[in-house]
């Protein structure tokens, strides 16, 4: 328990309250013995029972009954008080101190560590602002010179600068800036993550250790948290922190306890302290999974931590949407964990409250990439009001006030300073940096950290010694001593191995998913080739169905390459952590997946094996099995190598493609060895699907002698002839045989032999090993993925973009996150003659009664009761309340956005209901920004003008009305920038100036407009709003954490608390004097003059997840004046409303324009979408150009032979097999264009969703076609098909097959909620049409599947190209497929065969005609011969079948809108129809 080893027991005295004793009091320090000392600090302290006081003292026991367990009884001196329950007064701390010491007798020593840094300087890569990429100007050879000057000189920024300060263990640092200033990259720097940086110059030291030594030998001691948490979703809370206690448990000489007794004692303890005892057993979770709420999963990642044993965190904006209160509980439990544990602790927070504030000991200040400020956090205000500058409120909170220092916009300047004074003043980051520079709080820094490096010099021997003699005593046996990990390789895999299984128990639904979809599938195909015969006929079929049988097998597996994906970067951080090394997550997820594999390739194996009928003898099933298994296995370890070597899910997608096209054609079904051209035959050499298909093919074949379906000659005419005068037409025949040696058919056919059987067994091994082994080098190897710079992209052609982008290039700027405001270059400023310009409001909204009820599995819920309140133009209303009070429920209801549930109480507009078109008449800004990536914020703002303002308004107009928006909003310079690449305070900006070019005229709801925005962003963002409601706009807005002074915007507050009950709504009066009155006067405590009022409220009715209240604030409103005074202003509003009449509505439509203009819009927008988008559209063409080389040379010149029309065959067959890839592809568009109409331009009926249909479909459709014209290009001529029958096969090819696939494509991805689970839909469904069109196993023997070859549209595009293309011509046998016979005694060859030849077809070479013996017959002379006879295709039926195809596309059109309609439209259950209908009879 060496979390708890660095608390110094020399106090003997118990603390002031036992109960809850404050951590702070452990700070009793012989600076003798600990020269690293905590030094004299104002944070404020945090009691260890926080979170859990029950928790805590149920702990105490525990514990107790640990000490006495592991190092005897105490003494009575040393239990009094402290250890024994019942006997007094417990004190946990006391408790603690007691087991240290008993591990300092055990001569363990303990290890702490700080950092110190001088003139610390980074440079990124990269530039912060470039131009909009495009198809054209990808494909622009122009740019080649310029692409190729900027690989080779890339642009260099200064990301820190001059950055010096100390951080010394037991000490919390807070980073501040706005996003962009360069916090993130400083800590990732402290926490020894510098790999993707250009270069890091400067200092630093960790203690005595270099950096090196700490990321070689101490790693897991220094950790660097992301704000965002990153951990498996299907784990419980007990199980991500068990693994983390699990491996970083020292060995047994550091532990008072057995390990496994360690690792429970730690999971309670940190569980305990946290307060995660409640949901111990519950999912992490995640977007898709529930699971723990946001404030609990922080504490998840701080007690991981804890359980880690760090000595040092870096936690990056860790507070990200949280409210306040769990905000303060996230750094709580901080405070405690490095009081607890000693550790140095760094925290970066965009928007911390006075109270967060006062934890810190110190704080960093970062301007621009400059360190303005480093010291003490109790001194940071009063320095920089010497500086000049003043708070812009009286209740600024002190972050607030410093940061605002740092903007030239949100800074205020002192009044009444002098010439000389102003002078001086610092204005520039360089000023404010080189002024604290030579501040006396600067010198004190420097004698601090010139005391710390007397005490721990770098390099000093001793204390790197005693560091890394602490640390190896840690280490389990079999660990080298260097290592940073603490246990062994051995250890490693055995906890990821159980942590795998974990997973899967965690979410079964995906194992049982693949399980069911291997039976689903051998059901089908084993019946779709039900009891092969054993005769000649049933041979390609049974080639067909083991190629098929493996494939399904290999291919399984592909799914995978998301998925472990979207796990790196917790593998990437775990081993960062010195959790374990990355290999072995590998290896155990190789591991434990052979049983899985296993049972799902035996489920597959006996279906398929046996309702086929193949060879029933045990040897030959279980060697069928076991390459059927070794197969899956090899190939799973593949395409996870895959996986492990790329750097982007993008990338391994595409290079998969590409290695699943080779592997299927060079297996040797598609083309046998003997056929394929020299120059590509050697894939089939390193193709492992070819090892396993020659096996199973000839552990089939080798006991088979099937019985000859056709001899030859045979029929009318030759009813006497015996076998000495007949041969069967199969290859391999022998004269004189009524069978066909299945050895000899895969000899001459394939080129395959039974005796390679185990060799190919052992190749596969082979494979199998080299993949696992490259799958665990890559893992090792390749720690890191592909990272974005975000970087400002313009639109080409704006004047302003073209002098932003070039000062970009020449001065650089900040990589980290987005760039957040380009305000080094533009102006933020609000136009307030744009503000003036908007359209007043002169109604009045209100609603009373509100009730909301949702139901639930339990039966119902109500979210909202009995809610009442209004909005007047020109006020500000604030909606708040803790996390789940309702507000944004509250909100939805009012602006008619929920889709379930019933909702009672009435909404009132003057008195009156609602117009129809009430949602075109209000604006409602969502918490999420969701637009259109690559649309520039005019076009984004246009697009709504368009849409929103009725038909009636001249275009002329919107355009004007746009520009006055964007004055309005501050969004003049970054106008013809993509919104997709904006800052988080310009895309709230946008996100605002979206619905203000709608012109609104009842009202604008806002949900969290300020959630993720830094203070200062966030400042900008209510003062925006507070100069719209001053010129008339009504506006109701919801907001999680307001400072002081962003609350004092706000006219009025509606305060809900949880289950929607009102708790105040009315005036907050000068300085919230009229709500603080109200809440002291009904019993509230009371409120500090610097406390801020919002926190106030929240904390006096018991919000946040460890307060409490005793009193009924909902009962006492219902009970106040005040709410009798609203029930009274309401009724008064509502008589006043009603004398002046109903508000109209402004057009009789759904929407504000036609159709036509809906369509012709989205379809401008769609089409520029994927324009911009050239990774898509090159991706899309490339596919095609690459597969159409590739097959067209693989079948490159087919002959005229039975083989070459078969191989032409395959060749028009695996051309249609790209539908797949390009599906899979196009789903992820309408997805996403669906998805903002969804979340945003639906509810707010923009308009029609058969519009938004009609051009997603219509703008994809040009592209497909295009990519299928190269295909046909680079394939047709290729594969030596005939120039005169070119056109049907491009019409068909180039035209018809893309508008099939993209209307299926379309049509299925309607029905689904994500991209993955439309491929899956899709590939399930493909199989069908890929399985039953007459190819795989041709049409005369699919028996009762004959209907669904009928039915499949691939059948009639099959047909159609096959026997337009191969028709009508003649067959030249190759010697290998002429049959040879000998004719009765006294016959010609001609005249012994011409009977058979007249009905059966064929024909003899011209050399044996005449001769008496050893005729050599063709069974087929023309390809319709071939084709008719074996699949069932007709030279004539291609106009037919093209006519079918076009009823297949209006069918999957038609389907794109039902199912759309059906699936995500309609809000009523179908069902419900036929019910309403059964009624009414």
């Amino acid at each position: 328990m060496t979390t708890l080893h660095n608390i110094d027991e020399n106090s003997t005295e118990p603390s002031a309250n036992p109960s809850r004793s404050p951590a702070v009091q452990l700070r009793a320090f012989d600076e003798s013995k600990v020269p690293r000392r905590r030094r004299s600090s104002s944070a404020s302290r945090v009691d260890v029972d926080f979170f859990d006081p029950a928790g805590v003292h149920g702990l105490q026991r525990t514990v107790t009954a640990l000490s006495e367990r592991s190092v005897g009884r105490p003494s009575v001196a040393e239990s009094e008080g402290t250890l024994t329950p019942g006997e007094g007064p417990f004190d946990l701390e006391k408790t603690l101190k007691f087991i240290v010491k008993k591990v300092d007798d055990a001569h363990i020593e303990k290890r702490e560590l700080g950092v110190v840094f001088e003139d610390l300087k980074v440079v990124g890569l990269g530039a912060t602002a470039s131009y909009q990429p495009t198809l054209g100007s990808t494909l622009n050879p122009f740019s080649i010179p310029e692409q190729i000057n900027n690989a080779r000189h890339p642009s260099l920024r200064n990301i820190l600068d001059g950055f010096t300060g100390l951080v010394r263990p037991g000490e919390m640092l807070l980073v501040l800036g706005r996003p962009g200033a360069g916090c993130s990259t400083l800590l990732k720097v402290l926490a020894n993550r510098t790999d993707e940086y250009h270069s890091v110059s400067g200092s630093r030291h960790y203690d005595s250790l270099t950096p090196e030594d700490v990321y070689d030998h101490f790693r897991g001691d220094v950790q660097y948290c992301p704000e965002d948490d990153f951990h498996f979703p299907t784990l419980t809370v007990e199980q991500t922190i068990e693994f983390a206690a699990r491996l970083r448990a020292p060995q047994a000489r550091a532990r008072i306890q057995d390990r496994e007794a360690y690792i429970a004692t730690m999971v309670e303890i940190v569980t305990t302290v946290f307060g995660l005892r409640h949901v111990r057993g519950t999912l992490v979770g995640d977007n898709a999974i529930r699971g723990v709420s946001g404030g609990e999963k922080k504490r998840v990642s701080i007690a991981e931590a804890i359980a880690m044993r760090i000595r040092m965190g870096a936690w990056d904006n860790s507070t990200r949407g949280l409210d306040s209160s769990t905000a303060l509980e996230f750094g709580r439990a901080l405070r405690i964990g490095t009081d607890i544990g000693r550790q140095s602790t760094i925290v970066s927070i965009y928007q911390a409250s006075e109270t967060l504030y006062q934890l810190f000991d110190k704080v960093c200040v970062i301007s621009e990439g400059r360190m303005v400020y480093f010291g003490p956090a109790d001194k940071a205000r009063e320095y920089f009001l010497s500086l000049g500058y003043v708070p812009q409120a009286e209740r600024q909170t002190t972050p607030d006030f410093i940061v605002s220092v740092t903007d030239p916009a949100g800074r205020i300047v002192k009044p009444g300073l002098t010439p000389e004074e102003d002078a001086r003043r610092p204005r520039t980051s360089a000023e404010l940096a080189d002024h604290f520079l030579a501040s006396k709080l600067m010198q004190q820094n420097l004698d601090d950290i010139k005391a710390y490096r007397a005490e721990c010099a770098p390099g000093q021997q001793d204390r790197v010694e005693h560091y890394m003699r602490s640390a190896q005593a840690e280490h389990a046996k079999g660990t080298r001593r260097a290592s940073p990990y603490t246990t062994s390789i051995f250890m490693q895999a055995r906890a990821v191995m159980l942590r795998r299984v974990q997973i899967i128990m965690g979410s079964k639904l995906p194992t049982v998913i693949s399980i069911t979809t291997f039976i689903v599938q051998g059901l089908i195909v084993g019946s779709v080739f039900v009891n092969a015969p054993k005769t000649t006929a049933a041979y390609f079929s049974r080639g067909g169905v083991m190629f098929f049988a493996l494939l399904f097998s290999a291919l399984s597996s592909m799914a995978e390459i998301a998925s472990l994906f979207a796990q790196r970067p917790i593998v990437l951080r775990q081993s960062k952590a010195a959790l374990y090394h990355p290999f072995i997550e590998a290896a155990a997820l190789t591991l434990v997946d052979i049983p899985i594999t296993f049972s799902t390739t035996t489920v597959f194996a006996i279906l398929l094996y046996f309702i086929v009928g193949l060879q029933r003898t045990p040897q030959q099933f279980f060697t069928f099995f076991l390459f059927l298994f070794s197969m899956a296995l090899t190939m799973k370890a593949f395409f996870r190598a895959i996986a492990a070597a790329f750097k982007s899910p993008a990338a391994a997608q595409s290079f998969v493609g590409i290695i699943l096209l080779m592997l299927v054609l060079y297996t040797g079904y598609t083309i046998p060895k003997p056929s394929m051209i020299g120059a590509l035959r050697w894939i089939t050499y390193i193709n492992p699907l070819r090892y396993g298909f020659e096996a199973v093919v000839a552990n089939e074949f080798h006991t088979l002698n099937g019985t000859c379906a056709t001899l030859v000659p045979q029929g009318p005419g030759y009813e006497n002839v015996t076998l000495a005068n007949q041969v069967c037409a199969t290859v391999g025949s022998v004269p004189g045989q009524a069978f066909v040696d299945g050895n000899t058919f895969i000899k001459e056919s394939y080129d395959y032999s039974f005796s390679h059987v185990w060799m190919n067994f052992g190749i596969l091994v082979a494979f199998a090993i080299g993949f696992i082994t490259l799958l665990l080098v890559f893992s090792e190897i390749n720690t890191s993925s592909t990272t974005d710079t975000p970087v400002l992209l313009f639109k080409r052609g704006a004047k302003k973009a073209a002098t932003i982008v070039e000062n970009s290039n020449a001065n650089g700027g900040d990589p980290e996150k987005a760039p957040a405001s380009p305000s080094a270059t533009m102006t933020d400023a609000v136009d307030a003659d744009a503000v003036a310009a908007a359209p007043k409001m002169t109604d009045i909204f209100s609603w009373q009664n509100l009730n909301y009820v949702v139901p639930v599995k339990e039966g119902e819920r109500k979210l909202l009761d009995d809610v009442a309140g209004y909005v007047v133009p020109g006020k500000l209303t604030a909606l708040m309340g803790e996390s789940g009070a309702g507000k944004t429920t509250l909100l939805n209801v009012l602006a008619e956005r929920t889709t379930s549930g019933v909702v009672r109480g009435d909404i009132f507009v003057n008195g009156h209901r609602p117009p129809h078109d009430f949602r075109s008449q209000t604006g409602y800004v969502q918490q999420m920004d969701t637009h259109v990536p690559t649309d520039t914020v005019r076009e984004a703002l246009l697009f709504s003008a368009t849409l929103r303002q009725p038909a009636s308004v001249p275009m002329e107009e919107k355009v004007a009305y746009v520009e006055t928006c964007l004055k309005m909003c501050g969004l003049e310079e970054v106008a013809d920038a993509s919104v997709g690449s904006l800052g988080i305070e310009h895309r709230k900006r946008t996100t605002i100036g979206v619905e203000l070019a709608a012109k609104p005229k009842l009202l604008l709801f806002l949900d969290e407009p300020t959630s993720g925005l830094d203070s200062q962003s966030a400042w900008a963002i209510m003062l925006f709003l507070q100069q719209l409601a001053a010129n008339g706009q009504a506006i109701l807005c919801t907001i999680h954490q307001p400072s002081a002074e962003l609350f004092q915007i706000f006219d009025r507050l509606l305060l809900l608390r949880k289950g929607g009950k009102v708790v105040y709504f009315g005036d907050l009066g000068p300085n919230s004097s009229t709500l603080i009155s109200y809440m002291e006067r009904n019993g509230g405590r009371h409120c500090e003059p610097d406390e801020n009022p919002a926190e106030y409220m929240l904390d006096v009715i018991g919000a946040g997840a460890t307060a409490a209240s005793t009193q009924d604030w909902d009962a006492i409103w219902r009970k106040s004046s005040e709410s009798s005074e609203v029930r009274q202003e309401l009724e008064r509003i509502h008589a006043g409303g009603k004398a002046r009449g109903a508000v109209a509505a402004e057009f009789n439509a759904e929407f504000a324009t036609p159709w036509r203009q809906q369509a012709a819009s989205l379809l401008r927008r769609d089409i520029r979408f994927r324009w911009r988008n050239p990774t898509y559209l090159m991706a899309k063409l490339l596919l095609n150009i690459a597969a159409g080389l590739f097959i067209g040379f693989t079948f490159f010149k087919a002959k005229s032979t039975q083989q070459g029309t078969q191989d032409q065959l395959f060749a028009i067959y695996m051309s249609t097999i790209l539908a797949a890839p390009l599906s899979n592809q196009l789903q992820v568009p309408f997805l996403e264009m669906r998805k903002i109409y969804e979340i945003r331009e639906g509810p707010t009926k923009f308009y029609s969703w058969t519009a938004l249909i009609t051009s997603s479909f219509l703008s994809e459709l040009p592209w497909n076609i295009v990519g299928s014209s190269l295909y046909f290009l680079c394939w047709y001529w290729t594969v030596g098909f005939d120039t005169d029958r070119a056109g049907y096969t491009y019409l068909v090819l180039g035209v018809v097959f893309p508008l099939y696939y993209t209307s299926l494509a379309q049509a299925v991805a309607s029905m689904a909620p994500n991209t993955e689970i439309a491929a899956v839909l899709f590939s399930f469904l493909f199989s069908f049409i890929m399985t039953f069109n007459g190819v795989l196993q041709p049409f005369r023997q699919l028996g009762w599947w004959k209907w669904m070859y009928r039915v499949s549209p691939f059948t009639y595009l099959i047909e159609g190209l096959l026997g337009q293309a191969l028709g009508k011509h003649p067959i030249t046998c190759s010697s290998v497929e002429l049959v040879r016979l000998n004719p009765p005694s006294g016959q010609t060859c001609a005249a012994y065969m011409a009977p058979y030849i007249g009905f059966a077809g064929g024909y003899l070479t011209p050399e044996t005609q005449n001769a008496t013996s050893g005729c050599e017959f063709c069974s087929t002379a023309t390809t319709d011969q071939l084709l008719e006879r074996n699949f069932n295709i007709f030279y004539s039926h291609h106009w037919r079948d093209l006519g079918l195809l076009f009823a297949y596309i209006g069918f999957n059109i038609f389907a794109l809108y039902w199912m759309t309609y059906v699936f995500r439209v309609r809000t009523t259950s179908i069902f419900s129809v036929f019910r309403r209908g059964k009624k009414t009879a």
